[in-house]
């Protein structure tokens, strides 16, 4: 980083500093809850479109930077950039989410190759290069990639489930097998996570958030070992970015995650306890998270006491203010407002 640049408030937890108030940022913070994503949403025609075409991502991007002036800007993205890059098309169907034609067999696997990944990760890599730019210099930038293991359960189910039961039977059935998509997916992310790094990414985030569906003994396969490999990897070309994972739904494995991936900091959902987070944070790990976004949602004076409560617990200890999980559509921006002000209030 540059000398004169100003300190970017988000990134000092990792410096082993305790930041009063914590940096804030909310996964999910661009998207449909403000009015100004759903107008360039609908000047975009597709999802996709718009997360290929640096112009629109980087308005996206910008436009809750404008809003509420959090600590960080996340790249407006999606986890499932990786699998259409590998040449598994990907869809979204409007008021259903994603579709994909799925991948169950090694027949159909050979169909996605690393090789094919350059033009659609460079359309990525240019959002990131034009919001290093055009963000406030303070304002510190976040890449990010889903985790192979929950990037899978789409690829091998071509939808969101309920039980991820696709992608947990292809690994009982044929491990060996689904460990080809796995290293795939994990080989990709590298170069995906190192390109955005390259770009101008100051963190980097691992989304995994079906790792709460998993046994302990099929989490070690597929969650930590390769996240593990993420980390490892991108570190090596890329020292002193912090990577955050977030493991939802996983806190009882929480310890040994971050034991065994070695990633910088950790994000919490919801149901991960503020007495697991302090204890977390007590070792000098970063932590992110919990507040619910259905709280958020909500807002009145229950936002404001948990709010308070989030932060009076974590006082003192390295942690960035966020959420259990991303923003809810029918949040009032009003109440993002509400809780950005109510955080830097507090003395």
């Amino acid at each position: 980083m540059d000398g004169d640049v100003p300190e970017r408030r988000f990134l000092e937890p990792f410096a082993g500093k305790a930041v009063s108030p914590p940096p804030v940022w909310l996964m999910r913070q661009a998207g449909r809850y403000l009015p100004e994503y759903r107008q360039v949403r609908s000047e975009a025609g597709s999802f996709l479109k718009l997360c290929y075409t640096p112009r629109l991502a980087v308005e996206v991007t910008l436009q809750p930077i404008r809003r509420f002036g959090f600590d960080a800007a996340i790249l407006f993205s999606d986890i499932l950039v990786v699998p259409d890059a590998l040449g598994q098309a990907v869809r979204f169907e409007e008021g259903e989410g994603p579709r994909l034609d799925p991948i169950r067999t090694l027949a159909e696997l050979d169909r996605l190759a690393l090789s094919n990944t350059a033009t659609k990760f460079s359309l990525v890599c240019e959002t990131v290069e034009r919001l290093r730019r055009e963000l406030p210099r303070e304002t510190a930038l976040i890449g990010f990639c889903g985790a192979p293991w929950t990037v899978a359960t789409y690829v091998a189910e071509g939808r969101g489930s309920p039980d991820q039961s696709a992608a947990r039977q292809w690994a009982y059935r044929d491990p060996d097998g689904f460990q080809r998509l796995i290293t795939l997916l994990t080989d990709a992310s590298i170069e995906y996570l190192s390109g955005q790094v390259r770009a101008g990414a100051d963190a980097l985030q691992i989304f995994d958030s079906w790792a709460g569906s998993l046994a302990d003994d099929q989490f070690e396969r597929w969650v930590i070992a390769p996240t593990a490999k993420i980390v490892r990897e991108v570190r090596t070309r890329h020292p002193g970015v912090p990577i955050i994972g977030f493991p939802r739904g996983s806190a009882a494995l929480l310890d040994g995650y971050i034991d065994r991936t070695s990633v910088d900091g950790v994000s919490c959902d919801t149901s991960c306890p503020l007495g697991l987070m302090q204890e977390t944070a007590r070792k000098g790990r970063v932590v992110q998270g919990n507040l619910d976004p259905l709280l958020l949602a909500a807002g009145g004076e229950a936002l404001d006491r948990r709010v308070d409560d989030i932060r009076s617990a974590m006082h003192g200890l390295p942690f960035i203010f966020n959420l259990g999980h991303g923003i809810v559509p029918h949040t009032p921006p009003e109440n993002v407002a509400r809780l950005v002000g109510r955080l830097r209030a507090i003395s």
